[in-house]
């Protein structure tokens, strides 16, 4: 149909525009963030492009249903201030129905949202996590500066002097923090350090020469001295290793269902499989509250529209740290839907109850 057609054409290059607007703003605040990073030498700078991308699905999946229900809202005040909604109501479509010619693509947006939410941004959080894991071992020599002490994960390093090849370096201070409770800590002191090249080697090898190691109980008066004429340190970079996250937002969806009778899991779980039938929220609400006159103007509802839509948002974030702290079941998330829904549905047939009951109350008052 070439209304169909028009429609879907407008929303979607509307809903983009829109998409791509707020995910600039939102990733340039995180861009600036890691910049700051890289300044202080936490982050290696190549690596910036990789976390925006692998950040960026967890932005769209709240992004995502904003920009639809903004592109939605602009797109029929858009035909209401140019009189082409009242054309189609003169041919014989309702607004209803021009909604109703939304419905497939609605449900191409439910389905994109739904992978983002299921697999891909767990995914892109899984990788994140992985990437700034083994890059806080990977970098802590690449990013050393002469004269300024650089944490990195689990590593502090210190050199006072730095040759022009990043090989050689001088006066080290080496401090590496247990990984395991009741293990020491480990100081290690030396004049010279030389970095060593070697193929087929996934963690950074430094020689140390003249130096002092020391084992540290944190806590206790307990440690342990070495002295060294030279001293190989391996930092390993588990590049290679298969990287576990205990964040429930990274979790697969299939070991969410393994461990479904836990509230965390329960909230995290609810969370991407209804969130995505916002969507449909989205069309409904933007079909009631988008009529305007012409002399309005499309923007006059759309901020009133937004609240709206926002206070449903932030209604399943506040019902997923409730259901997280087992004070409710997962049962609120569809609960929240329906009734949002039902609202939309009574606002889009307020023009023709509101007659009715007029009437009525004129009967109830003779």
């Amino acid at each position: 149909m070439i209304i169909r057609r028009y429609l879907v054409k407008q929303v979607v290059s509307t809903s983009l525009v829109v998409v791509a607007l707020l995910t600039l703003i939102m990733m340039g605040g995180q861009l600036i963030k890691q910049f700051g990073r890289a300044a202080m030498g936490r982050v290696d700078p190549s690596i910036l492009l990789s976390i925006i991308g692998f950040r960026l699905p967890e932005f769209l999946t709240l992004i995502l249903p904003l920009g639809f229900f903004i592109g939605l809202m602009l797109v029929f005040g858009r035909l209401y201030v140019d009189h082409e909604m009242a054309v189609l109501n003169g041919s014989g479509i309702s607004r209803i129905q021009v909604a109703r010619l939304l419905i497939p693509l609605t449900i191409v947006y439910l389905f994109v949202q739904s992978a983002l939410m299921i697999w891909i941004s767990p995914w892109g959080i899984r990788q994140y996590e992985q990437l700034v894991s083994t890059q806080a071992v990977r970098t802590g020599f690449d990013l050393v500066r002469p004269r300024e002490f650089i944490s990195s994960g689990a590593y502090t390093i210190y050199a006072g002097s730095l040759s022009e090849d990043r090989k050689n370096l001088k006066d080290i201070f080496f401090y590496q923090r247990a990984e395991k409770e009741g293990k020491p800590d480990v100081m290690i002191l030396a004049k010279e350090a030389t970095r060593v090249e070697m193929a087929n080697e996934t963690a950074s090898v430094v020689d140390l020469v003249q130096g002092r190691r020391y084992e540290i109980y944190p806590g206790t008066p307990k440690y342990s001295q070495t002295e060294f004429q030279t001293y190989r340190l391996r930092l390993e970079n588990n590049k290679e290793a298969k990287f576990e996250s205990d964040e429930v937002e990274a979790l697969s969806i299939g070991k969410l269902l393994e461990n479904k009778d836990d509230p965390v899991i329960q909230s995290e779980l609810g969370w991407r499989l209804f969130v995505p039938f916002s969507m449909i929220v989205a069309l409904m609400l933007a079909t009631a509250l988008c009529e305007v006159s012409p002399r309005q103007g499309r923007y006059l509802k759309l901020f009133p529209a937004l609240l709206i839509f926002a206070s449903l948002i932030v209604a399943l974030m506040a019902i997923r740290t409730r259901i997280s702290k087992d004070e409710v079941g997962i049962w609120a998330y569809p609960a929240i839907l329906l009734f949002y829904a039902i609202a939309a549905a009574l606002f889009s047939r307020k023009q023709k109850l509101a007659p009715k009951i007029k009437k009525q109350i004129q009967r109830v008052k003779s």
